[in-house]
């Protein structure tokens, strides 16, 4: 069970980190995908990484 708990921390950091750097290429000038694209890929991102954050927490507070 603490595997599976890991294994849930570890996605929610990939997917804060990945939604970070979405969040950042939205306020570059010129970038190909349009920003809409990239607001709903890093609003996507940082649901899965809630989402993942909270089963981890479950996961490590009832076992």
């Amino acid at each position: 069970m603490k595997f599976i708990t890991v294994l849930f921390f570890i996605l929610c950091v990939i997917l804060f980190l990945g939604s970070g750097k979405y969040f950042a290429d939205v306020k570059r000038p010129g970038v190909y995908p349009p920003k809409q694209i990239l607001k709903s890929r890093a609003l996507v991102c940082a649901f899965g990484g809630g989402i993942c954050l909270l089963i981890a927490l479950m996961f490590s507070y009832f076992s």
